[in-house]
């Protein structure tokens, strides 16, 4: 395998926890038993008069998307010591880390990188849900690699890396969500 292909997929699988923790609010609202926890992260306070973050930021999607970094991380280990493949792509050693500290941190990153891009739409009086490229793109992005820092550092291309992916990840999912109509917008 090249070291380029290796490099994409080990990026790939190294942000996986942050991208499947992005994902986790929405499955979340489908899930009987979670609806206690839909209660706005922001407890309904507000900063110069309009809400901190919103509705749509709940402690219902921060936890599971908290679990969800978890079980990702749990899973990263277990194919980390059972697969030669995936070993050689990943660029963690995950029998070197602390496994629920990195899921905590990525899933927790990437739902609380969400939320402080919510704080800064809801002072450009843009809805919720509306689009606001590229931020909507990058948000849980930033989030997950500035919370992971404490325990992974990686070299800045590596980070460029993650960012250029997932960046065209996140795209290609809301342009194919917008083609089954389940997306109002294809950005």
């Amino acid at each position: 395998m090249s070291p380029i292909v290796t490099e994409i997929l080990g990026a790939f699988w190294f942000f996986l926890p942050c991208g499947v923790a992005n994902m986790m609010p929405v499955f979340a609202m489908f899930t009987p038993g979670l609806k206690k926890l839909n209660y706005p992260l922001d407890c309904y306070k507000t900063f110069k008069g309009i809400r901190i973050f919103g509705d749509h930021k709940s402690w219902r999607g921060l936890i599971s998307g908290i679990i969800g970094g978890l079980i990702t991380v749990a899973l990263q280990a277990h194919f980390y010591n059972t697969s030669d493949f995936v070993k050689q792509i990943s660029w963690l050693n995950y029998s070197n880390v602390n496994l629920i500290l990195l899921g905590t941190l990525a899933g927790a990153g990437a739902l609380l990188g969400d939320a402080i891009k919510s704080f800064f739409k809801r002072r450009t009086n843009l809805k919720p849900g509306a689009p606001w490229f590229p931020f909507d793109q990058i948000d849980y992005i930033l989030g997950g690699i500035v919370f992971m820092l404490p325990i992974v550092q990686f070299e800045w291309w590596r980070y460029s890396l993650i960012i250029v992916l997932y960046v065209g990840l996140h795209v290609g999912a809301t342009v194919l969500g917008y083609l089954v109509k389940l997306k109002d917008s294809p950005i």
